[in-house]
């Protein structure tokens, strides 16, 4: 029998959006999945959409007072009960065969953690014509550099990697994860587009130059507990990778 995947989605006032995500997840052919939904006290309609699925894979749970992104994804995965931990932020969308695809590839090679190739869609589910990959192999230096696994598409073998949890980070909470796990493992990629990014105007994308340098280094210097210095340094080295990054990876599909 196929193993288990959870899959952690935390949600806030995400409902003009999640209803198109918790399908792409429904029209999965790797049907041995379970969605741990967890809301951040959404005002919206979120509540009511996702009570409208009746899918005995979908657990739902509430936050008793808006957590964060960090605590949100923290109390998720401490309720997964899967083999296999994957991510789905509750606006973006997965490929039908993006399980499927990934567990085979990840299990024909023995990897423990492992990410894929995808393309950027705008708030309407349009096409932006971008396809993002990245390195055969992330180690845990190119992990330092940057974090080019996209949320939506990694991977990993809960019982190689244990239990993660991260600290209250308000941003950059889906890269104090993979700080986390690449401690333990190589992060390899599947080349094939899975999933599709959702570019929303209120991003941290379009975060000031100066707000994305401090999220980085509470990310290493808080998260990571390095040194203010090795953290500053990692802050700006991550900058710096970022534009390599979307050039080197980052393609305009025509």
């Amino acid at each position: 029998m196929s193993e288990l995947v959870s899959i952690i989605m935390p949600s806030w006032n995400t409902g003009r959006f999640i209803a198109e995500t918790i399908n792409s997840v429904i029209a999965q052919t790797y049907s041995n999945w379970e969605l741990l939904i967890v809301d951040d006290c959404s005002t919206d309609d979120t509540d009511k959409i996702v009570a409208s699925f009746k899918d005995n894979r979908i657990k739902y749970f509430k936050n008793e007072r808006n957590s964060g992104a960090a605590l949100t994804r923290n109390r998720a995965l401490r309720e997964a009960k899967g083999e296999w931990i994957a991510f789905l932020d509750s606006d973006d969308l997965w490929a039908p065969k993006k399980l499927e695809k990934q567990i085979a590839f990840m299990k024909e090679n023995g990897y423990s953690f492992s990410y894929h190739e995808y393309v950027k869609i705008d708030e309407e589910s349009k096409p932006l014509n971008i396809y993002v990959s990245g390195p055969d192999v992330v180690t845990k230096r190119k992990m330092y550099n940057y974090g080019y696994p996209g949320c939506l598409t990694f991977m990993y073998n809960a019982k190689a990697m244990g239990l993660i949890q991260i600290k209250d980070i308000k941003k950059n909470n889906d890269y104090a994860i993979l700080l986390k796990l690449c401690k333990k493992a190589d992060c390899y990629l599947l080349k094939e587009n899975l999933a599709m990014y959702r570019i929303r105007k209120r991003s941290i994308s379009h975060d000031k130059l100066s707000k994305k340098l401090k999220s980085h280094y509470d990310l290493f210097h808080f998260c990571d507990e390095k040194p203010a210095p090795v953290a500053l340094w990692y802050a700006c080295w991550n900058m710096f990778y970022g534009v390599l990054k979307k050039k080197n990876y980052e393609k305009e599909i025509k």
